[in-house]
């Protein structure tokens, strides 16, 4: 059994896949599974994962019913102790990430490892850290109230021992905010990683439909901290958000 399992769910993203994949075999460590899920992509994602096959452990593409249900596919084949989302765009962080990774679970276990992301548009110099070019500034020690506004952690920068790793919510475009927070429910112990884990590619499907995503989001907070606090938490989320505009 791998320490690791590294997904990438991917549907036609010939443009994004290759880079992704690249960052994953360039690591300078060699215990992880890498398992790819597609969604019956029609254009040249497949032919991207047949020059990659011998990399990869484990790949299907098939009709899904959305991302999460492709994301739940990932979960249901691994095999790792660990499972980690690395979605065709987003790219491991450095050559050295998953050997640091590695390092650090070995001496250190933990249920979730967590850590910063940078973000990075298709083209052009990178955007910054997450925790610096949003309000989402990333506690040192992670529980899941923190999640009481919003995400703290990039989903590609979140990193679950799978026993506790439940399925994923489907069509619900914050299913990775409830991800996260069952997650971190169910952990006895949460650790931050002191290096950054990935490069997370800007215009995801959820910046895609912006106001689903904000209704959606409402509906993952109401289920976990319910209604009234939730509504006023988002008068505090607003209040967040016009004061890091203002800056």
């Amino acid at each position: 059994m791998p320490t690791l399992s590294i997904i990438t769910i991917t549907y036609n993203a010939e443009r994004f896949l290759e880079r992704t994949i690249q960052s994953v075999i360039g690591q300078q460590a060699t215990d992880y599974e890498y398992i790819v899920i597609d969604g019956g992509s029609t254009d040249g994602t497949l032919d991207i994962i047949e020059r990659y096959k011998e990399y990869i452990t484990s790949w299907i593409s098939e009709p899904d019913r959305g991302l999460y249900d492709a994301m739940n596919k990932g979960l249901h084949r691994a095999r790792g102790e660990y499972v980690w989302f690395m979605n065709a765009g987003d790219t491991v962080h450095d050559s050295q990430t998953l050997a640091n990774l590695l390092t650090i679970t070995n001496e250190s276990p933990a249920d979730v490892y967590y850590s910063d992301a940078l973000f990075v548009r298709n083209d052009g110099p990178p955007v910054g850290l997450r925790s610096q070019v949003t309000p989402h500034i990333l506690p040192p020690n992670l529980t899941w109230p923190d999640m009481a506004l919003g995400m703290k952690v990039c989903h590609q920068a979140f990193i679950a021992r799978r026993s506790i790793a439940p399925d994923y919510l489907l069509n619900n475009l914050s299913a990775d905010l409830d991800w996260e927070i069952r997650c971190l429910k169910a952990a006895q112990k949460v650790k931050f990683l002191p290096f950054v884990l990935c490069q997370y590619l800007v215009g995801g499907l959820s910046v895609q439909h912006h106001r689903r995503s904000l209704t959606d989001r409402f509906r993952v907070l109401v289920a976990h901290f319910g209604l009234l606090t939730t509504v006023a938490n988002h008068g505090r989320i607003l209040m967040r958000a016009y004061q890091f505009k203002s800056r």
